[in-house]
């Protein structure tokens, strides 16, 4: 099945001393924008994504996995797997 592709015109509107664009009521709720989308400049034109604002950061992350406790213990069989008595070339 192919993807429809649906493209529409949309007016520049001056904003203070910029200008911009109005994203129709519609696709705020069907893609559920928020306060802020992605700009993407590729080779066929402007791309305008949403942003995940519950994307957590790195230090958000690393906090949530050592929250978690989890126990490593079954990755410690994979030293045991035989290679530890090849001889490897460097």
């Amino acid at each position: 099945m192919q993807r429809q592709i649906r493209a529409r015109t949309v007016k520049i509107v001056p904003i203070g001393n910029s200008k911009g664009i109005r994203i129709p009521k519609t696709l705020i709720q069907k893609y559920g924008l928020k306060n802020s989308v992605l700009m993407e400049e590729t080779e066929k034109g402007l791309l305008l994504r949403n942003t995940d604002e519950n994307k957590l950061s790195w230090e958000d992350t690393f906090k949530a996995m050592a929250d978690e406790k989890e126990l490593w213990d079954d990755f410690d069989i994979t030293l045991l797997d035989g290679l530890e008595n090849e001889s490897f070339e460097y």
